[in-house]
């Protein structure tokens, strides 16, 4: 298949074009520096810095992975700005543009995340609940209404709510693992607060899943089957680093710190795969010591 992919020189999108290319697929990356992708995506893969580009050539799938991080800053004004354009506004362009086009793709598989339901507390999460309406949930609303809007133009539509992704070279496991390595981590705030935690081998292999299933449209949750609570994550990682994890950060010392945006550390999600483990995907990594093990080893 010929795949455009946004968000390819990310954290899963850096991995997945090397998927994609291994599968036999031609990938094609959407990128802001497209002189960089050929270094961090592979050779084989095409760096464009504009959809015009493409206009003339073949595409069969599409996957959305743009915006910026969520958690990298305290949520002001301006930097709210930039996670909307990064993900809406982008999203929104991008299905315009595949309106526009007389060949159309067969599929378009485009990120969200759980943030979509808000502070679900301890109620276990499936595709078809509802959301606590707060800021996480307008930005993932308004992020998978773009998406949906392709469904229009006769393209296959599939949403992925991305949990908190395990991986060795980046994402919030690397923030978390410098303190925890020092004896120096602990719960954040009550430690109640449920993490939907997925591998990132799991989410590249759910991408492809989505993408090359015809039955598959809608949304899926991409998190492994068995979350854990903040404290039990804690407790879990000390031990993998073999490294005690008693020191807690309180609740206002968050607050203080990061403003509204310590609501991502101090609210979660017990968010379930339910829709993709009922159409057959199976998870290579579904329980937390197996995967933090796979991700903290050393290279060899």
């Amino acid at each position: 298949m010929n795949v455009l992919l946004t968000g390819g020189t990310g954290l899963i999108g850096r991995q997945l074009c090397r998927q994609l290319i291994a599968a036999g697929h031609q990938v094609t990356v959407w990128s802001r520096r497209p002189g960089e992708v050929a270094t961090l995506c592979g050779a084989q893969v095409r760096g464009i810095a504009s959809l015009e580009q493409l206009d003339d050539g073949a595409l069969d799938a599409v996957i959305n992975l743009a915006g910026a991080p969520v958690a990298d800053r305290r949520w002001s004004a301006e930097r709210k700005a930039v996670l909307w354009q990064s993900r809406v506004t982008l999203t929104e362009q991008l299905v315009q543009w595949l309106g526009q086009r007389a060949q159309r793709p067969e599929v378009l598989v485009s990120a969200s995340a759980v943030g979509w339901y808000g502070d679900g507390g301890d109620t276990p999460l499936t595709e078809s609940s509802p959301a606590k309406v707060e800021y996480t949930h307008t930005l993932c609303d308004a992020w998978e209404a773009a998406a949906r809007r392709a469904a229009s133009y006769g393209i296959r539509v599939c949403v992925l709510r991305l949990g908190l992704v395990l991986a060795p070279d980046g994402g919030f496991l690397a923030r978390m693992r410098v303190p925890f390595s020092l004896g120096l981590g602990g719960p954040l705030g009550s430690g109640k607060q449920y993490m939907p935690w997925v591998h990132h081998s799991d989410v590249e292999a759910l991408l492809l899943w989505l993408m090359e299933t015809a039955d598959c449209r809608g949304v899926y949750n991409g998190t492994a089957p068995a979350p854990v609570t903040n404290r039990e994550f804690s407790t879990a990682l000390g031990k993998a680093l073999g490294r005690p994890a008693v020191l807690p950060a309180p609740s206002p010392v968050l607050k203080l710190a990061l403003g509204e945006m310590a609501r991502l550390l101090l609210t979660g999600q017990r968010a379930l795969p339910a829709k993709a483990e009922q159409q057959g995907f199976v998870f290579r990594y579904p329980q937390l010591d197996a995967a933090l093990a796979q991700v903290l080893q050393k290279p060899e």
